[in-house]
Formats: C-alpha cells, sequence, structure tokens
C-alpha cells in the first residue's frame, strides 16, 4: 500500500502543486496586458489548484503511516508541513485575493476606457512577491523530501 500512497503523493504534487505554483506566474503577464478575463480565470484555477493540494498532504500522510523509518517527529517532516502550511496560506490569503482584485480593477479600466500599463496594475508587487515566496516554500519541501535530514 505505501508504493501506490506514495505514486499517489508524487503525482498529485506534480499535477496539483505544479499549478498552483505556476498559474500565478500566468496571471502576472496577463495583468501587464489588461487581460481581466483571463486573470480572473487564473484566480479561480488558482484557488482550485490550492485547495487540491491538501490532497497531496493526505496521501503524504498516508505513505508516511506505511514507512517504518520516519514519522511526524521527523524533522523533514514536520518541518515539511510548517512550510507547506505557509505556502497555502500565502496562496489562499495574498496572492489569490491580489489576483481578483487585480481582475476587478482591470475590468473597471475596460469599461472605463483608461488603462495601467505593465507592472503599474494594483496587486501586481503582491501577486509576484506572494507567489514566488510560495514557490520557493514549495521548492524547500521538495529538497527535504528528497534529503531527509535526521
Amino acid at each position: 500500500m505505501e508504493p501506490l500512497l506514495s505514486t499517489l503523493h508524487i503525482v498529485s504534487g506534480v499535477f496539483i502543486v505544479g499549478p498552483m505554483a505556476i498559474l500565478p506566474m500566468t496571471a502576472m503577464r496577463s495583468m501587464r496586458a489588461g487581460e481581466a478575463g483571463q486573470v480572473a480565470s487564473l484566480a479561480k484555477s488558482t484557488n482550485i489548484f490550492t485547495l487540491l493540494s491538501v490532497l497531496v498532504v493526505f496521501f503524504g500522510f498516508g505513505a508516511l503511516g506505511f514507512r517504518d523509518n520516519a514519522s511526524f517527529a521527523s524533522t523533514w517532516v514536520w518541518l515539511s508541513i510548517v512550510l507547506y502550511a505557509a505556502a497555502l496560506a500565502i496562496s489562499l490569503f495574498l496572492v489569490i485575493p491580489a489576483m481578483k482584485s487585480a481582475s476587478e480593477l482591470l475590468a473597471e479600466q475596460s469599461a472605463s476606457g483608461t488603462r495601467v500599463a505593465g507592472t503599474k496594475v494594483a496587486g501586481y508587487s503582491r501577486v509576484a512577491m506572494g507567489s514566488g515566496i510560495a514557490s520557493l516554500l514549495l521548492v524547500a519541501v521538495v529538497v527535504l523530501m528528497v534529503v531527509k535530514p535526521v
């Protein structure tokens, strides 16, 4: 059962956490281009993938339950959980709201005929900073999973 859960953990990590980390960066390009609809769609998608990322944790806990050489007391396990929780919080409470606000602002600007170009779009720096930090935290989780320090 452990190989199945480990496989599900890794595959869901790639196909769920990957988009969770990459979609905000795609949204930044759409923000620069003034594409309100695309930013709104990417905010929804990022929210869905961020919430689905809990499945990765669930499969990881399942795999961990079958391992003899690791437990929740292992440094790499609890530290991975803390780093993931921080990335989840940043994504849910900083990045996604900033993307939603930016899409609304871009839609208003489009309707009124005014346009702010490039990185001057409100929320752009919050999306850039938040998604960058969340991505670095997720990379740190992967490093911990590979290195597995005692």
